[in-house]
């Protein structure tokens, strides 16, 4: 079932929403007013929209290092992601984790981490609690194709599929693992059918089509719920700028081994491009509502920096507070 003009705008304002907001980091981070490592997401937004708007505010949701997105669909506050990146009290995770430490429980943003594959295995056990509770939830781990070649992986696939649980692997592959291509760290760029050998639901999809990702993602979660999961969803798509930060697309860097060709090459396929011109062709909105949806993302980003500056770092005689909860 296509989705209704209203999801296919929703989907469009929540992929603006996070790519505006993650090239606002670029200046802050160049000044090194930003500290802290940022991953950014741009140009991979199609997955996180397309995954999250087919989930409920009750599923799980875990990330990785590169998780400004899933936080962002998933219905996290921009102002306290931004706050977060920015290192202040006010942050999701009130300052002490950063950009690759994001977490909000209230809508199932059970947490982002850095350890490559490291929250697989925790969203393997919110499926399992999840199934126990037999309360309809779903859960859903995102990880890179660097990933892929973490033991805990199969492990997790193979328990799940043994146990039928209510788990949404998803593989946002970008062809690169740090600075690897994909080539010389996997012999079959099929990852997808990584699930196959446990009996898995497998499925590649354009992770730039926002549109394709969503109707895969209502169709695995669909199954998740009716007991028929897990399911496993790889999909291709490519970052924009560097493995960390801005800087590895500047001209002169020595630390972005892609190939020009190959970058303008996706650039051509920019998932908010394509969407806006499906929107367009299919008269779903105009350009002046685009514009619009595009301007009230920019205004939303600067009151979030401006309440990210305005608040306060952490005091270092409480930078140890929860660690443990109280």
């Amino acid at each position: 079932m296509k989705p209704d003009s209203n999801t296919v705008i929703d989907l469009y304002r929540t992929m603006v929403r996070i790519r505006v907001c993650e090239e606002s980091f670029i200046a802050p981070i160049l000044s090194r007013e930003i500290r802290c490592p940022v991953h950014l997401c741009t140009g991979q937004e199609a997955v996180a929209a397309g995954v999250c708007a087919a989930l409920e505010k009750e599923d799980y949701i875990f990330g990785n290092h590169r998780s400004h997105g899933h936080f962002l669909a998933k219905g996290g506050k921009m102002h306290e992601m931004v706050a977060e990146v920015f290192c202040r009290e006010t942050g999701c995770s009130r300052g002490r984790g950063g950009s690759m430490h994001l977490v909000d429980p209230s809508i199932g943003m059970m947490g982002s981490a850095p350890i490559v594959a490291g929250t697989i295995p925790l969203a393997l056990g919110a499926a399992l609690a999840a199934k126990t509770r037999n309360d309809g939830r779903v859960a859903v781990s995102f990880f890179g194709d660097g990933a892929t070649g973490e033991g805990v992986l199969c492990e997790s696939l193979n328990f799940a599929a043994l146990k039928k649980l209510p788990i949404l692997f998803v593989c946002e592959n970008n062809l690169y693992s740090t600075h690897l291509p994909i080539d010389e760290i996997r012999v079959s760029r099929k990852i997808f059918e990584l699930g196959i050998p446990f009996g898995e639901q497998s499925h590649r999809v354009d992770g730039n089509d926002v549109l394709e990702v969503h109707g895969a993602a209502r169709k695995a979660v669909d199954l998740c719920r009716k007991g028929r999961g897990p399911v496993f969803l790889e999909c291709m798509t490519y970052r924009m700028h560097g493995h960390v930060g801005p800087d590895d697309n500047i001209q002169g860097s020595h630390t972005d081994i892609r190939p020009p060709a190959e970058i303008e090459k996706w650039r051509r396929k920019d998932p908010i491009k394509r969407i806006e011109r499906h929107i367009l062709k299919k008269r779903i909105a105009s350009l002046r509502e685009l514009k619009e949806i595009q301007a009230q993302a920019e205004n939303e980003v600067l009151e979030a920096q401006d309440f990210a500056r305005n608040s306060s770092f952490p005091k270092k005689e409480e930078l140890s507070l929860y660690v443990y909860k109280n």
